[in-house]
């Protein structure tokens, strides 16, 4: 997976909206962004039926303009929507059983620390989530914060590896996030809640 890719990599499901996620995600595209992942997880997240519609619509978006789209461990919409990638958590489908089933497709998993790194099959995926990076507020359940120290470790340790930099980023610390070795970023409220997407993600 070309490194490019995850530049400026951009998540987001109906929960983190307030508008027309089309809308925004179509805001986001003309923007700038090199990949979007779709996660509809949380408190007011949409099921079955009206979260398949909406999968659809994103991916179809995504499609025409040729920009990746992931889905965050729906591995039951991996053939539905013919996805481009998987990003999973160290507690979601393991990354063995994905790199088996689907070989063609891109896979991304979250690591948090060194004890998940150990544990991690980092030859068999794609990139890397890093993160927290800094406190975030899209993800209830979201892990200690980690630093820029952490994506410094990893590029050390990893230098051919795609790190994305995830958790509390936002136009005034993307750079750092860069600076520190990630190969990108990954957002979700600085553009959901942005009031003029097209300059952020450009910014970004």
């Amino acid at each position: 997976m070309p490194k490019q890719y995850v530049r400026k990599y951009f998540i987001m499901g109906s929960q983190d909206c307030s508008r027309n996620p089309e809308d925004i995600l179509a805001e986001a595209i003309h923007g700038g962004i090199t990949a979007f992942q779709y996660r509809e997880k949380g408190v007011g997240a949409l099921k079955g039926d009206k979260k398949i519609a909406l999968a659809k619509t994103l991916r179809s978006l995504c499609k025409k303009h040729d920009i990746p789209f992931f889905i965050n461990d729906d591995v039951e919409l991996i053939e539905m929507l013919q996805v481009d990638g998987v990003h999973v958590g160290q507690s979601d489908t393991p990354v063995h059983l994905l790199r088996k089933k689907y070989p063609h497709i891109q896979i991304g998993l979250s690591v948090s620390n060194v004890e998940e790194l150990k544990n991690s099959p980092i030859h068999l995926v794609d990139y890397v989530g890093a993160g927290p990076i800094y406190p975030t507020t899209s993800k209830i359940d979201a892990k200690q914060t980690v630093g820029l120290e952490w994506i410094k470790t990893l590029r050390e340790r990893y230098p051919d590896l795609a790190i994305v930099g995830i958790g509390g980023i936002q136009l005034t610390n993307a750079k750092d996030v860069l600076h520190a070795g990630a190969d990108g970023v990954a957002v979700i409220s600085a553009i959901t809640k942005a009031n003029d997407i097209d300059k952020i993600v450009k910014t970004l």
